[in-house]
């Protein structure tokens, strides 16, 4: 399984420093052995940052988790794509998201419909864009959300070298989930996923989707969830399973999320928490989250045991992975050993 990291906003620790720090981080991940160093698209731009990494790296992937496909334009995600997979040498991977409709209309000003219908297309029209500009066909994508149908020599890139970038989407629901099967390269789970939902829902509507396009799971990368509970002591332990509860009943307030309970049977579960969000309560909500619901949600383990616990239980049916872990202080050098026995 290969293990990625966090930079920028996806590691507020890599961003201490300013850009300038950017660099440092991403070289000391790939040191360490991470497969790949990803960025979120919250407090900060996801892209400027692997201008730097792709810079001060070799080997690891560079990759977006997520940014905000809606909030944008397919002409505008190809350019950047394209670009950062030539800085990059290939490496570069687009993960994408809708985010939820307050956002994409109140935040971005920008319009929302049909979120999964709108990503496939929009996924199909940056594959039109750079198959426009790797092969020389004409760019004559028509669709019922975007429309690309003028390229002239003086925009046109030419190929690139590395030829596109990977693109994954993030999904939770079943018809987001086989689109990025249907178009995609990849796709980034919702940390707030279970095994059962991942394997009941998530990887059949994944297959789904790859029937579409006449592929299988060899030509497509799961990213999968990763709520960890663990510490060097059982003061960090605890410390670590309220600050993961507390995100887990964030998550669970959701309405957008409710199908991960409803297979769980636990979908009362969402009505409590909703109205306790509309109340700000916050912290109290971390609180309606059972052992049984926190082990659903995350391997809870001392450190020597996290690898086996993720490998049993996501071994075979995930790809890549990033550590979701909160309310510890665990440096670098207390995730490597547990990097190491899971790239072994």
């Amino acid at each position: 399984m290969k293990i990625d990291g966090g930079l920028g906003a996806a590691n507020p620790a890599a961003l201490s420093g300013g850009l300038d720090s950017i660099g440092t981080a991403a070289k000391r991940l790939e040191d360490a052995g991470y497969a790949g160093a990803w960025t979120a698209e919250t407090s900060h731009d996801p892209f400027f940052p692997h201008v730097l990494a792709a810079e001060h790296t070799e080997r690891i992937d560079l990759g977006t988790s997520i940014a905000v496909a809606f909030a944008r334009n397919p002409m505008v995600l190809a350019q950047i794509g394209n670009d950062l997979q030539h800085y990059s040498d290939g490496r570069f991977i687009l993960g994408l998201g809708t985010q939820i409709r307050p956002h994409i209309t109140k935040r971005f000003s920008m319009e929302w419909s049909h979120p999964a219908a709108r990503m496939r297309e929009f996924v199909s029209a940056m594959h039109a864009i750079w198959d426009c500009w790797n092969n020389g066909t004409k760019l004559e994508f028509r669709g019922d959300f975007y429309t690309h149908t003028l390229m002239t020599p003086f925009f046109n890139p030419g190929p690139n070298e590395h030829g596109p970038p990977r693109v994954f989407i993030s999904a939770v629901g079943p018809l987001m989930t086989e689109v990025a099967g249907e178009v995609c390269d990849g796709i980034i789970c919702h940390a707030f996923s279970t095994e059962k939902y991942l394997r009941q829902v998530t990887l059949p509507r994944i297959e789904a989707g790859l029937a579409k396009s006449g592929r299988t799971l060899d030509d497509f990368e799961v990213v999968g969830p990763g709520f960890v509970v663990t510490g060097p002591d059982e003061e960090s332990m605890a410390r670590a399973a309220t600050g993961i509860r507390q995100q887990i009943a964030f998550y669970a307030s959701t309405p957008a999320y409710r199908g991960v309970l409803e297979v769980h049977g636990w979908e009362g579960l969402h009505t409590d928490l909703n109205a306790m969000s509309k109340r700000g309560e916050w912290q109290a909500m971390g609180e309606l989250i059972d052992d049984e619901m926190l082990d659903a949600f995350a391997v809870v383990a001392e450190p020597d045991r996290v690898a086996a616990g993720l490998l049993g239980r996501y071994g075979d049916c995930v790809d890549r992975m990033t550590f979701y872990a909160l309310g510890g202080d665990h440096g670098a050098d207390f995730w490597a050993p547990i990097v190491a026995d899971l790239a072994a």
